[in-house]
């Protein structure tokens, strides 16, 4: 059967028990509907993770006994990090949900030109933690035991100043392809823009920024589509799609 999988923001330590937040205790008492001597697994992306029981589930608390930590990623040999234009709710939600099942290790929520949202002041901030919980939750999902960077929300021509090795940006009247391209020291760059794309003004401070404009076939995609199809080119060429690579 499966075993559910916990990512708790704290240290773990073999044979201590450890109580869970308010928000993790509700997941596994009302979500997982876990009960006393069920077993879970826990992990603080800091790499395993650790076969543990339910030694209470009560309104409240709830605590866990951390018992087997156990050696085992999942992570690519590839590094990636992502730049990724905001695009509206259920779009930018799925990006990053499906950015981190896909191997992201760093990915950075751009504001645009082209940007359709707006977001100032505390509202900025809601999104972003919306978006950790997004990534968090994707992380347990897919088995990571390495939780990838949500960086903070940033400003395309300051995002761009800071990246290196290979820094390739997404760009349908592109004439060069991912394939005719060498990650430096196994990690990658990718810069994806929002709804509309970027404009001719943000492509030159790619550009000057060392940034590669690269073609994914000759179809227009749409935001949502182009950073996930990027992100499974990259681990297809250079990452773990090539064969299973475990520890």
């Amino acid at each position: 059967m499966r075993i559910s999988r916990l990512y708790v923001a704290t240290s773990l330590t073999e044979g201590k028990p450890t109580e869970l937040d308010d928000d993790s205790s509700h997941y596994v008492r009302s979500v997982l509907r876990l009960k006393k001597d069920d077993q879970i697994i826990l992990f603080n992306g800091q790499g395993g993770e650790y076969l543990s029981t339910v030694l209470e589930a009560s309104r409240k608390r709830v605590l866990i006994a951390v018992e087997t930590w156990m050696r085992r990623t999942v992570e690519s040999p590839l590094q990636v990090t992502v730049g990724l234009g905001i695009s509206r709710g259920d779009r930018m939600d799925l990006s990053v949900q499906k950015s981190v099942e896909l191997g992201v290790n760093s990915l950075t929520p751009l504001l645009t030109e082209r940007c359709v949202v707006q977001l100032k002041g505390e509202k900025k901030q809601q999104r972003l933690q919306h978006w950790q919980k997004i990534a968090q939750h994707a992380t347990e999902q897919s088995g990571r035991t390495i939780l990838p960077h949500l960086q903070e929300i940033d400003d395309l021509p300051h995002w761009v100043g800071q990246q290196k090795g290979l820094k390739v940006f997404l760009d349908p009247y592109a004439d060069t392809s991912l394939a005719g391209l060498q990650p430096e020291n196994m990690s990658v760059t990718l810069l994806s823009g929002p709804e509309g794309g970027f404009t001719d003004q943000e492509r030159e401070i790619a550009k000057a920024a060392g940034f590669i404009p690269v073609q994914l076939g000759h179809r227009i995609l749409r935001t949502e589509t182009a950073a996930l199809a990027a992100l499974s080119a990259v681990q297809m060429l250079w990452g773990d799609f090539r064969g299973k690579i475990r520890s």
